[in-house]
């Protein structure tokens, strides 16, 4: 058992207890392929949250201050999280990610940048569409649904997957294809809080 499959088994057996996760939708999450994965953010445990719970491994970007920390800096590569620059724009991490899709690996993304202060889904940086146009990769939209109290139940919807291939040939931008995938957020999120 490799280092990401032994946290996302501690991870789980950890949170499961407390959070009851209820998962919709793991169905629609591809077998193979690049994929975008993108999701709401409300709480500062929604990557392992998505993470532990999607159907493949993910690859997250994480603050570059975190791989400084002695503990983390040498678990975090193995969990499949790399360094971003926060604030500037970071090509590094730019072409990291749109490797990875490109290699058919799946790579988890906040479009929203930060948390939502009051649940309500924010309007998506135009990244989101950027990496799925150049990393040539389908996107999986996810909701969390929460809220993230003890013992009550936590949602985490899988939608159905945004095939890219049609705004890449028209040539769409990068604002064009953020749009989408916030607008099949809001519709997972519209969908499944009303069903409790």
């Amino acid at each position: 058992m490799n280092l990401y499959s032994f946290a996302k088994t501690v991870v789980y057996a950890a949170l499961k207890p407390i959070y009851r996760f209820e998962v919709i939708g793991a169905e629609n999450f591809p077998k193979e392929g690049g994929i975008l994965l993108c999701s709401n953010h409300i709480n500062a445990l929604d990557p392992p949250v998505v993470g532990i719970n999607a159907p493949r491994a993910v690859n997250f970007m994480a603050k570059e201050e975190l791989f400084h920390i002695p503990i983390l800096k040498s678990i975090l590569p193995g969990v499949n999280a790399f360094p971003v620059k926060r604030g500037m724009s970071d090509r590094d991490a730019l072409r990291r990610a749109i490797k990875l899709l490109k290699d058919g690996e799946v790579v988890g993304l906040f479009p929203e940048g930060t948390r939502s202060k009051d649940g309500t889904l924010g309007k998506g940086f135009s990244g989101a569409g950027f990496f799925a146009l150049r990393g040539e990769a389908n996107i999986v939209p996810c909701a969390i649904i929460g809220p993230y109290k003890p013992f009550r139940k936590l949602k985490i919807v899988f939608g159905e997957m945004i095939d890219i291939q049609p705004y890449r040939d028209r040539k769409a931008s990068a604002d064009e294809v953020t749009e989408v995938i916030m607008t099949n957020i809001g519709q997972l999120l519209d969908q499944y809080k009303k069903s409790k």
